[in-house]
């Protein structure tokens, strides 16, 4: 998995048996700056787009086998034991049905060119899931509700398993109900990108420099104002929604504000935009459960259990997965569902016409 934040590539190895799934092992692969940079610039509309999009997505299924072998050695697990790698691939644009001008416009597109991992680690690689959820009417995101009920659903308990990467997602499980599922506007994204450009830090570590900033309640108030908090049923967004010259164009309207009342703001818009989708589905949940990078960015935590209160709020881990590894998991399950000709959308979550079997299937290499 490589999110909207492209902090890096997250790979897991996951065991699935009829007593559940075992987290056998981890790697987190560095992107080079350079892919970074390409990533960033094909993400908008430029020059030679054909190109460069070819040269990037090649270069990325590289990098994804190159994660994949390196989790392998460090679970001293041979390739041939593994059935399938489920690659998510690395969004560059997102165009849902919800904010497409006419349903035939939408479309998701990723790049991490399966055929290439296949290739070069000899497993059967499955991968570009989201299309033929949006051919069917659906928003192809969030798709890791459905493992979300899968690993974390539990009866007589109201649940609610928060995804803070760049992008937020929310799913509500009512007992072992997947009762709705959507995304709820910026994780991190906004956050990582503004202390980049004021201070030249990658994210602000465990929120520290958000907290000593104030809220500025117009500024908070301008943000919330986006169109998208006004859509109701399955609905996603992406970095097209919410990026930096967004909120540029959102500041300089106003008088000058510090950068540390800046990144509070921001904390505060993701926590809000957070709360009011869960209040708004008016499902009483009790717990809530963090994953994502969000959840090691403690003034967030605080800000975030502060508003949904007298809810608990913890990380995945207090439930049995880490939460730097649910999104990995989410695919691997995903990969399963798909070999086995079983659906990986729900259609309470995307909206789209029905259970779909999500996914190309690229098979690796005959093993002697």
């Amino acid at each position: 998995m490589s999110g909207t934040s492209v902090d890096a590539i997250d790979s897991a190895l996951v065991r699935f048996g009829d007593d559940g799934l075992e987290l056998i092992a981890t790697h987190e692969h560095i992107i080079p700056p350079e892919i970074k940079t390409q990533i960033a610039a094909i993400s908008h509309a430029g020059d030679n787009e054909i190109e460069r999009l070819g040269v990037l997505d090649r270069e990325l299924g590289l990098l994804f086998a190159k994660a994949t072998m390196q989790l392998l050695e460090s679970a001293n697990t041979p390739p041939q034991q593994v059935r399938a790698i489920g690659s998510h691939g690395q969004t560059i644009r997102h165009r849902p049905p919800s904010s497409a001008s006419s349903p035939s416009k939408s479309f998701s597109l990723q790049v991490g060119d399966p055929n290439t991992i296949a290739e070069n680690t000899g497993v059967t690689t499955v991968a570009d899931f989201r299309r033929r959820d949006i051919a069917s009417g659906g928003e192809g995101a969030p798709l890791a509700p459905g493992f979300h009920a899968v690993a974390f659903a539990r009866p007589n308990v109201i649940r609610a398993i928060i995804n803070i990467g760049g992008i937020a997602n929310a799913t509500l499980l009512v007992g072992t109900d997947l009762r709705m599922g959507f995304d709820t506007g910026p994780g991190n994204t906004l956050l990582d990108l503004w202390i980049l450009g004021t201070r030249a830090e990658p994210y602000d570590c465990n929120g520290q420099w958000g907290a000593t900033g104030q809220v500025n309640t117009v500024l908070l108030n301008k943000l919330l104002f986006h169109p998208y908090f006004k859509k109701g049923g399955p609905r996603s967004t992406g970095k097209e929604d919410f990026n930096l010259p967004w909120l540029e164009h959102n500041l300089v309207t106003m008088e000058e504000i510090a950068p540390e009342d800046v990144q509070a703001t921001l904390v505060e818009f993701t926590c809000t935009s957070i709360t009011r989708a869960i209040e708004q589905s008016l499902i009483a949940v009790s717990e809530v459960y963090v994953c994502g990078g969000g959840a090691h960015n403690t003034h967030l935590m605080e800000r975030l259990q502060s508003q949904l209160a007298p809810a608990t709020v913890q990380s995945t881990a207090a439930i049995g997965i880490e939460p730097d590894w649910v999104e990995a998991a989410t695919f691997a399950w995903l990969a399963k569902q798909t070999l086995e000709g079983l659906p990986g959308n729900s259609s309470v979550v995307t909206g789209a016409a029905g259970l779909r079997v999500l996914g190309g299937i690229y098979p690796g290499t005959a093993w002697k």
